[in-house]
């Protein structure tokens, strides 16, 4: 028995072959209520992404009747808008474990499923990758095959969009990019793209006389087998008159239709039915409502109803724990409400996000300091170099990007700042393992790669405090790039809002003094080694345990103290193992002699998929009872080898 009830038409589709041959187009709006009301009963009560999927389920109804998919290719953009997609091709039973420890992914996965023609987690990839398959299509001369990239138009103001568009426009292949237009992406969406959206969408004049052109010129024998491409001609100057520019993506070579209503699914099914026979690059303007459908998501805050968690389905009332004791924050709250303070103290200091000022909390700089608070689109490279810009002016950008997200921006991090010895500071948030969103959103590698960049420093605060205090220190104390990395989710400190204070750049500090091994750790991961050690002096081990505090430079009077004293050392980060902060100690104990054994810690070389943050430190071994099993494993291995040491000399 299914663990959540579907109506009787989509109850009836276990692929999209049955949803073509059960159902006449009339029908195709009840199959989407009833989509929309298995979304709102499941997520309700497990979670996930909600409102980008409520948006779209009229439009992933018409695609999958439209297409023949799976032969026809669907590429969606990020894949926050995929569970109608999901349920319509085959995980219906199993969607109540979508986002769920061995469950179902939360995007779009090829191992998955074949309906999943690639994978997505990231915005901006889909126009490259749907041209990519259509030119593969081609090349193997399969050219009746579709290929539709479904891209939202805040993911459309990255560069890489338009990179594919570019490309797009020159070859000859069956692409169709469908621009979800609700305009909206997790944040406010930003930039003149958004506004040129507004103005093609919110035409009336535009569209009346495109409509009443379009009719008359179809109805005119006269211009002969030429009427279509006169009346082309027409609807491109009636665009230009009205719009008072010609149009973007037409003049990328796309031929551009709409904008429709991408809530009327029997008129959608009609209009992608009649694009598939329109040879060439083809750009539908579909204009949808984020949260469509469901009253509580359409009249609250979209990036409230993003990911809202669980809620009341009947009453839309989001759920929160009934538990009143005082938490410790959130350190994305940490940063933002500290940004101020500096900034209040220091007129140099601006933030910058690309796209994320709720989820990184600028979003209270931007309230209060909105001039030098800038949300600048999805474009993390541009974040990167534009940061670089204001510091050659002297400015003190604090430019916040999730960890995986600024893999993106990688080359603008060596080239635009580094060399240069900028001053930016670079917040990554989220580091770590982040639990549900899963591999291509796991920060598993910033503390490797960042570490191998010339000028940069490169720091993780284990707590808020530490967190306020590199801040300061970053943007007070030091001249050149900063980097500053955190993870998801709350911290370890109630009493948060210290005053600041200077941290020596490359120092980390000692937290527990013990005799029988070290565990030296970095950043917040450092909560489990101080579990861990609890545990172990219960059991008559005593510990020392080290915050490392900085991966670059390492703290060498700390490093020496260690190896001089214990034989053997545990390191433990939440970020890669390979080329982390313990390939970092053991390069440096070996290139001063030491011979300790040390025990590495962290994320396994292989991608780790999704569940709670506490299942995949479990799972990688690397929580407070993996510790404990991995110093109880050193000390008494140690114990035996002087047992019998002693016996060789008795």
């Amino acid at each position: 028995m299914d663990a959540y009830s579907a109506g009787p038409f989509l109850s009836q589709i276990e692929d999209p072959s049955d949803l073509r041959s059960k159902f006449k187009t009339e029908e195709l709006q009840q199959v989407a209520d009833e989509l929309r009301q298995f979304i709102v009963d499941v997520v309700s009560e497990k979670g996930g992404h909600f409102g980008a999927s409520l948006g779209v389920v009229e439009l992933t109804v018409a695609l999958h009747y439209a297409f023949n998919t799976p032969q026809d290719q669907i590429v969606w953009d990020v894949g926050h808008q995929a569970y109608g997609h999901k349920i319509l091709t085959g995980r219906r039973h199993d969607f109540h474990t979508n986002r769920q420890h061995n469950g179902l992914s939360g995007f779009p996965k090829r191992s998955e499923s074949p309906y999943d023609t690639f994978g997505v987690g990231h915005s901006s990839t889909s126009i490259s990758a749907a041209l990519g398959m259509a030119v593969g299509s081609r090349h193997n001369g399969e050219r009746s095959t579709q290929h539709v990239a479904v891209i939202g138009d805040g993911a459309m103001t990255a560069g890489l969009a338009f990179e594919g568009l570019n490309h797009g426009g020159v070859e000859d292949t069956n692409m169709l990019v469908i621009l979800n237009d609700n305009c909206m992406s997790i944040d406010p969406n930003v930039g003149a793209l958004k506004e040129y959206l507004t103005d093609i969408t919110t035409s009336h004049t535009y569209n009346k006389v495109k409509d009443e052109v379009w009719e008359l010129l179809g109805r005119i024998s006269k211009f002969g087998p030429n009427a279509q491409a006169i009346a082309q001609k027409v609807e491109n100057a009636v665009k230009s008159a009205v719009l008072k520019q010609s149009n973007l993506f037409e003049s990328l070579n796309f031929r551009y239709f709409g904008p429709v209503d991408g809530h009327d699914v029997e008129y959608l099914a009609k209009v992608l039915e009649d694009l598939k026979d329109i040879p060439g690059p083809k750009l539908l303007h579909v204009v949808t409502r984020k949260g469509a459908g469901y009253a509580p998501s359409e009249a609250g805050s979209p990036t409230k109803w993003h990911a809202p968690g669980l809620f009341n389905k009947d009453t839309g009332e989001i759920l929160k724990s009934a538990d009143a004791a005082p938490k410790p924050p959130k350190f994305q709250d940490v940063f933002g409400r500290s940004i101020i303070e500096l900034a209040k103290k220091d007129r140099r200091i601006v933030g910058v996000t690309p796209a994320m000022p709720s989820g990184c909390s600028l979003k209270y700089m931007m309230e209060e300091m909105p001039d030098r608070a800038f949300d600048v689109g999805i474009a993390e490279q541009h974040a990167v170099t534009f940061s670089a810009g204001m510091a050659t002016r002297g400015l003190v950008p604090f430019c916040n990007i999730y960890s995986s997200f600024m893999q993106r921006a990688y080359d603008q991090v060596i080239h635009d700042v580094a060399i240069q010895n900028l001053h930016v500071v670079f917040c990554l948030d989220r580091g770590g393992l982040v639990g549900a969103d899963g591999p291509t959103h796991h920060g598993a590698y910033d503390l490797a790669y960042m570490r191998c960049i010339p000028n940069l420093v490169v720091s993780a605060p284990m707590d808020e405090q530490e967190l306020r205090n590199l801040m300061y220190t970053s943007s007070q104390k030091h001249d050149g790039p900063f980097v500053i990395r955190y993870p998801r989710g709350t911290g370890s400190m109630v009493e948060w809002q210290t005053p600041f204070e200077e941290v020596e750049v490359g120092r980390g500090r000692r937290l527990r003094n013990g005799n029988a091994l070290a565990i030296l750790s970095i950043g917040a991961i450092g909560t489990q080694a101080v579990k861990a050690a609890e545990d172990l002096a219960e059991r008559g081990v005593e510990v020392a345990h080290y915050d490392m505090r900085f991966v670059k430079p390492l703290d060498e009077v700390l490093l020496h103290e260690v190896f001089g004293r214990f034989k053997d050392v545990i390191t433990l980060e939440d970020g890669c193992i390979q080329g982390g902060m313990g390939s970092a100690v053991t390069e440096w104990a070996m290139e001063h002699g030491y011979g300790s054994k040390v025990a590495r810690l962290g994320v396994p070389d292989r991608y780790i998929e999704h569940g709670t943050q506490s299942e995949l430190y479990a799972e990688c071994g690397y929580d407070a009872a993996a510790i404990v099993d991995k110093a109880m494993d050193m000390y008494q291995a140690r114990a035996a080898e002087s047992s019998d040491e002693g016996l060789r000399i008795a």
